[in-house]
């Protein structure tokens, strides 16, 4: 994997020319109480290194002499590493992960002038790490400061994590291969939901055995799972999962596994008895029409917004055909009547985070197209919340419509002639 990291920093180092790009590993570990909770390294900084310690600054200089690729890492420490685990070290860093020079992270503020004194720009992203915002920042001013002396230096900042905006919203293979992984597992994971969710089980049973499955694969959630019956669907974020299964509920199950940094995103949504109400197959089925239209638009050089578009037309005729809405369908589309019961994007990409990097608009407001290797979710769904208040001009909802929460999702991969559907293990058909 060193020369694929190793090709990712030569990209970004051929956008940046004559400027410097700073990109720092997320902060250690939250302790909370004495107990320390799992690190997550942050996605940039991984994307380009593959290391995943916590106290680290990647440099990229492609017009210093000798280091284009620079690490600040955290020194080897005996007793530190009994008490939080094995640190990589200086010497075995620089030997592992392919930097140009690797120094212990307290000599930042004494080498770092040796990689910025001759770029224009500097690129950073300015995160939650104040500290280390105000380092870099002070770097910078006293640069600028003396600019006029020398005619070289940062004159400006740009953002760093936007560099990588177009670079990782396009999946390379071992990126696709890795999201199929953490897929794999998903379909696996939610096929055995199906076959357990029955009334009587809590929602806590069918998290608990799926995210086992994650486990035992060597992964973990993507993201909080949600397992949620009867209205419970109706919360879009709904991440409680305490509550007993009963005849009648439909099951909302959005959960996905993790596997090494790389995510899967699935929602399926059926009757914990098997066999849906009137209602609840009239919503459903136009939940997955909504679904397929919007995949259909799924392709290369379609805008970003196509599929949504597609889906919220598809939802809003629905939501007129059944007397929800009242109203033309363009008009109620325009004055976004549709999100009393569809008031979410259809999609996202996904990657290396479940809501992935990838800007979607152009400077003059158009949508960028798919193209190839992008990786998208899409997911439809309606919620008509049991104590649902009509917008103004929109007719009362019956109480048999009430409590009602659908959503199916898929994630999608953009291929050269169309899309795949990475998702398609599970099952969605009535």
């Amino acid at each position: 994997m060193q020369m694929v990291y190793q090709q990712r920093r030569q990209r970004v180092m051929a956008q940046i020319g004559q400027g410097t790009a700073i990109f720092a590993s997320a902060p250690p570990a939250v302790m909370h109480n004495d107990v320390e909770h799992p690190f997550r390294q942050d996605s940039d900084f991984y994307y380009l290194t593959g290391f995943d310690e916590p106290g680290a600054i990647a440099v990229l200089a492609p017009h210093h002499e000798e280091h284009h690729f620079v690490l600040f890492v955290r020194p080897k420490d005996k007793e530190k590493e009994t008490w939080s685990g094995r640190r990589l070290g200086v010497e075995v860093a620089q030997e592992r992960l392919g930097a140009d020079a690797v120094f212990p992270i307290a000599e930042l503020d004494e080498k770092l002038p040796e990689y910025l004194k001759q770029a224009d720009p500097l690129y950073y992203h300015f995160g939650h790490n104040t500290k280390l915002n105000g380092r870099i920042l002070h770097h910078w001013q006293k640069l600028l400061a003396t600019y006029a002396k020398r005619g070289t230096g940062p004159r400006a900042i740009a953002d760093a994590h936007l560099l990588l905006q177009a670079l990782r919203r396009v999946k390379q293979p071992e990126e696709i291969d890795l999201i199929r992984k953490a897929v794999a597992v998903s379909v696996k994971a939610h096929n055995h939901a199906r076959e357990l969710a029955q009334p009587g089980r809590y929602e806590y049973e069918i998290q608990a055995e799926m995210e086992h499955l994650f486990r035992l694969a060597g992964g973990g959630p993507a993201y909080p799972s949600i397992v949620a019956s009867g209205d419970n669907a109706c919360i879009l974020h709904y991440i409680e999962n305490n509550r007993q299964m009963q005849a009648g509920d439909l099951l909302l199950i959005d959960a996905g596994c993790c596997c090494d940094y790389y995510n899967a995103d699935i929602t399926r949504t059926f009757p914990v008895e098997g066999r849906f109400t009137p209602e609840q197959r009239i919503l459903y089925e136009l939940v997955l029409e909504a679904q397929l239209r919007a995949i259909d638009q799924v392709r290369p050089g379609q805008p970003f917004n196509a599929f949504h578009d597609a889906a919220t037309r598809t939802l809003t005729e629905g939501f007129v055909e059944l007397g929800l809405l009242v109203g033309d369908v363009d008009t109620l589309i325009e004055e976004k009547k549709h999100k009393a019961f569809f008031m979410h994007g259809t999609g996202h990409f996904l990657g290396l985070d479940v809501h992935d990097a990838g800007i979607l608009r152009n400077p003059d407001k158009t949508w960028q197209p798919f193209e190839a290797g992008n990786v998208v979710t899409v997911e439809p769904g309606i919620y008509i919340s049991p104590d649902y208040e009509p917008v103004e001009g929109q007719p009362a909802v019956a109480e048999r419509w009430l409590g009602i929460g659908i959503r199916i999702e898929d994630d999608v991969l953009v291929t050269p002639d169309g899309h795949e559907i990475l998702t398609a293990g599970v099952p969605k058909a009535i």
